[in-house]
């Protein structure tokens, strides 16, 4: 009789987190940043059909960066529990805390169980209030930890870099302008150098307070990037090529 083979708890769930890390990170990065009337989210997403950025509730959002099936199976679980409370009790009752405690249970159980693949998935979960003093982000990770992002988070990709980028320029009061241009260059920054990410490739929602309708969240639209945005320039960090030799003065 063979013996069974043996793995310590610590080893299991250190490989469970190095599996799910390496997952995420070969995505590419989410921005949540929060601006004076709302906050807003921006990705790199060419793809038309896919959302990574998505309304939950009346004023909450969501978005996510990993395998698009589990974080779909996410969504449409809190978008299901949100209709359900708001429906039982009152859409007041429907908060991005109770939502984002949700999401870090079944995150949790499914990390620390033995029987399946922990999910690759990191989650945004952000509310506005009433002021910006109200707003609310909250950033899941895939062992179902929860941390609370002031002013800005990045999840994703290269979230070192990205940080550090918003880290030197973020600053509180951001109008809408300042922070898509804000987040957009923080998606395009990397150690080698800068490099415009077109509006078409871009996918930027925001939950915006001065709305009239219940409904806050809204997209927007190449076009409205492309206003907001300008001109841009790529920048490099190659050092500057060597002026030509000066030619050579005619023989006397």
């Amino acid at each position: 009789m063979s013996m069974p083979f043996y793995v310590s708890p610590e080893q299991l769930m250190k490989d469970r987190a190095d599996f799910a890390r390496k997952g995420i990170a070969k995505g590419r990065s989410v921005v949540a940043v929060q601006y004076a009337d709302g906050v807003l989210f921006a990705c790199e997403n060419p793809s038309r059909a896919l959302h990574k950025v998505s309304e939950i509730y009346d004023r909450i959002a969501f978005a996510a960066v990993g395998r698009s099936n589990e974080f779909e199976n996410l969504r449409i679980a809190g978008v299901r529990l949100a209709d359900m409370r708001g429906y039982a009790y009152d859409r007041r009752d429907v908060t991005a805390r109770a939502l984002a405690t949700a999401y870090a249970q079944t995150l949790g159980t499914i990390f620390s169980s033995g029987g399946e693949k922990p999910y690759e998935v990191e989650l945004f979960v952000a509310e506005i209030g009433d002021s910006a003093e109200d707003d609310q982000i909250y950033r899941l990770t895939y062992d179902g930890q929860v941390a609370d992002a002031q002013g800005y988070g990045v999840m994703g990709g290269a979230v070192d870099t990205v940080a550090s980028f918003l880290e030197t320029r973020f600053h509180e009061g951001l109008t809408l302008e300042e922070a898509v241009q804000l987040a957009v260059g923080a998606l395009g920054h990397s150690d080698s150098g800068d490099r415009v990410i077109q509006e078409a490739d871009l996918e930027v929602a925001v939950l915006d307070r001065t709305r009239l309708q219940p409904r806050k969240f809204r997209r927007l639209r190449p076009t409205d990037l492309q206003r907001m945005l300008g001109e841009r320039q790529p920048t490099s960090e190659e050092p500057p090529a060597p002026p030509d030799d000066p030619p050579l003065a005619p023989p006397t």
